[in-house]
């Protein structure tokens, strides 16, 4: 895996995260958050960081959007541990626990990491779905299913695949912090993941759910992005469900990198 912090400065000041898994590699495997079965809402809400270092994992993504979700100045709804569900098809090794849905798209990941977007054929190991494809085919998309929201910067979380289908893309970008990081829009970042290799991007939850984690000392989380929930900068938002990566190593890092979006 190789990690990249990347700060962008136009249009606006943001700070992206991306790490980029080699699918081949010896070693690597991929879990998304189980569920409890027998449960009408199958997941107990958890911050990522929390998943990392409850199942091991060496990274972690939040992923799904889910369900209930409510939040106003004073309170929020889920804490960690009230129960969840998300929206679209999620499985773990195997397990599906929420199905297909029309209106959203799926990243399958299989038992020996071929991965694919939007597709549900055969069986299914891993899989979590995000609202749409930012990019397809290398080509940014002009229409959105969530005009008003897509065009306004705001946290981003998306994975994406390049054209061979060998590299799985984790990309985050902070916004929502004024004088550091600003957010992207949904063009913005899918311009600037295919910049990075990617030929097909998803986007999943973003906003206050998003949140990048590697393995650090003595196996707890290291967050590497800044996430920001109930408007507090660093702090985590429990979440339905992540995807986590098993790998032998991180093999390198850039940081500082400067990076403009083009219009």
């Amino acid at each position: 895996m190789t990690y990249q912090r990347m700060a962008v400065t136009v249009p606006r000041l943001v700070s992206v995260h991306a790490i980029v898994v080699e699918l081949d590699t010896e070693g690597v495997s991929f879990l998304v958050t189980p569920p409890d079965p027998g449960d009408e809402l199958p997941l107990q809400a958890r911050t990522t960081s929390s998943f990392l270092e409850e199942f091991g994992v060496q990274v972690a993504i939040n992923a799904n959007f889910f369900r209930p979700f409510r939040a106003s100045r004073f309170s929020y709804y889920p804490h960690a541990g009230d129960r969840v569900g998300v929206r679209g098809l999620a499985a773990s090794r195997g397990k599906v626990y929420s199905g297909a849905d029309p209106d959203y798209l799926s990243l399958l990941i299989s038992g020996t990491n071929r991965a694919s977007l939007g597709s549900t054929g055969g069986k299914i190991w891993n899989a979590i779905s995000g609202r749409e494809l930012i990019v397809r085919d290398g080509r940014v998309q002009r229409r959105f299913s969530w005009r008003s929201r897509a065009h306004q910067p705001h946290p981003r979380t998306v994975v994406a695949l390049d054209r061979e289908r060998g590299r799985l893309f984790l990309v985050v970008a902070d916004g929502r912090q004024a004088g550091t990081s600003e957010g992207l829009t949904l063009p913005e970042i899918g311009r600037l993941v295919v910049e990075l290799g990617a030929a097909d991007v998803l986007h999943l939850d973003g906003g206050g759910p998003t949140t990048l984690v590697i393995e650090g000392s003595a196996g707890r989380a290291e967050v590497l992005n800044s996430p920001i929930h109930q408007g507090e900068p660093g702090s985590e938002r429990p979440v339905a469900n992540h995807i986590g990566v098993y790998a032998p190593a991180i093999n390198g890092a850039t940081s500082g990198s400067s990076v403009t979006i083009g219009p």
